[in-house]
């Protein structure tokens, strides 16, 4: 596996490459969320409620589960983190609604859209209320802000009752990206091998692997992929599409990478769709953050994944009178993955 880097550009331009967490236990007959018990052989839309607090309104998360006929692992896949990533959603509707019970051994745990305030509001990255990111704010409190209850009720609902779990996203707002698979690893992940397995046959041409070699790693802003990791099981994250798109090319291949997963772990026994070839598949192994040192508008010169070299020009940030004020150069060679198209504010990093 090469170690390189990969672009990332969100208020910074960052450089991004990844690893992995997996376990192995079966699915009961039964499985209960939030109260609500699904049989075998049966699919139940299930609604989680979060209660209001003293300083924001009440909300809810809308899952599906689909308990199989026969025991087997208990996949979550778990949309619409980020209210603004459409085709997370858009995917999860159509591919809950091609799933039944009667094809299926062990369960499916679908949450369809996690965020419904942030959906609701067009909030890019936070929640409306509290200014949160869902995203680093695992495993959250019942007790907290509406962004950290909602994380609780993913933590303790949804996670818990699992035995693998995949993070859907796509570009956010004016954000770029090449369709690529994390896979966590490291001595604090599980069942490292499992999640590499899933990521190589889920038809993507990038693999980003991410070492979970600390517990505060794990900890700091904790995301949901970390949560899965923290919670001891096999954790994907998936990413494809960008710029708020809702592209049924995007949508399509997402559900052909999940329909992948399903064969992989043995909860279908459909032939695989089409994949990518292993000899067509990037790998990339760490990560690395390229601080930007002024603050402005940015100008990509291009926003597409792509090979890049070291001192090669990325864009640039002026000013608002149009001046320019930085010039942000490649500080290695590596791979393009991932960044914000223009024009768009990006802040200094104090270092």
């Amino acid at each position: 596996m090469n170690k390189t880097l990969s672009l990332t550009l969100r208020r910074a331009v960052l450089f991004i490459f990844c690893s992995l967490a997996a376990t192995s236990v079966y699915a009961a007959k039964s499985i209960e969320i939030a109260g609500t018990l699904v049989p075998a052989g049966t699919k139940k839309d299930i609604t989680i409620n979060i209660a209001a607090s003293d300083n924001d309104p009440a909300t809810f998360i809308p899952i599906t589960v689909i308990n199989g006929k026969h025991d087997g692992l208990t996949l979550a896949t778990v949309a619409g983190v980020h209210g603004y990533e459409y085709i997370s959603i858009a995917a999860t509707e159509k591919w809950a609604a091609s799933l039944s019970p009667d094809t299926l051994s062990g369960a499916l745990i679908i949450v369809r859209l996690a965020h419904i305030p942030a959906f609701e509001e067009r909030s890019v990255y936070v929640n409306p209320y509290d200014r949160k990111n869902l995203n680093r704010s695992f495993p959250g409190s019942n007790n907290g802000t509406q962004t950290e209850r909602i994380a609780h009720a993913i933590s303790t609902q949804i996670v818990a009752n699992a035995d693998f779990l995949i993070d859907l996203h796509s570009g956010d707002g004016a954000e770029w990206l090449a369709p690529f698979v994390g896979v966590y690893g490291g001595p604090l992940a599980t069942d490292y091998e499992k999640a590499m397995d899933v990521a190589m046959h889920f038809g993507f041409p990038n693999i980003v692997t991410y070492q979970m070699k600390t517990q505060k790693q794990v900890d700091t802003r904790r995301s949901l992929n970390r949560q899965g990791v923290a919670q001891g099981i096999p954790t994907l994250l998936v990413e494809i599409g960008e710029n708020g798109s809702t592209d049924s090319a995007y949508v399509d291949a997402l559900i052909s990478g999940l329909n992948n997963t399903l064969v992989k772990l043995g909860i279908s026994a459909n032939t695989p769709v089409s994949e990518a070839s292993s000899n067509a598949i990037n790998t990339f192994v760490g990560t690395t953050s390229v601080p930007v040192t002024a603050s402005g508008i940015w100008y990509p010169r291009q926003s597409m994944g792509r090979k890049i070299t070291k001192g090669e020009v990325l864009g640039e940030i002026k000013d608002y009178f149009g001046n320019l004020v930085q010039e942000v150069k490649a500080p290695a060679s590596g791979y393009a993955l991932y960044g914000l198209a223009g024009l768009l504010r990006l802040k200094r990093v104090k270092v």
